[in-house]
């Protein structure tokens, strides 16, 4: 259902609700199931301006684990 129109917030919790009775614990995996663990360091957002002086916004992660927010030049 991910990316589908959704009804309201509360149809999202009971779905959530009903969910975790049946899986108390762990949803079961498939045995063809897969995956990939992405651990981001760097996130780039692009805002396009007419003036062609887009806004660029980059989130950096530092080593203490904190994100630092900076503005790039277009």
């Amino acid at each position: 259902k991910q990316s589908s129109p959704l009804r309201s917030r509360f149809t999202l919790m009971r779905e959530v609700a009903l969910l975790t009775m049946k899986y108390p614990v762990d949803v079961p995996l498939p045995p063809f199931w897969g995956g990939y663990r992405l651990i981001p360091g760097y996130f780039e957002f692009w805002q396009g301006r007419p003036s062609r002086l887009h806004d660029r916004i980059a989130y950096i992660l530092q080593p203490d684990g904190k994100w630092k927010k900076q503005r790039l030049y277009p």
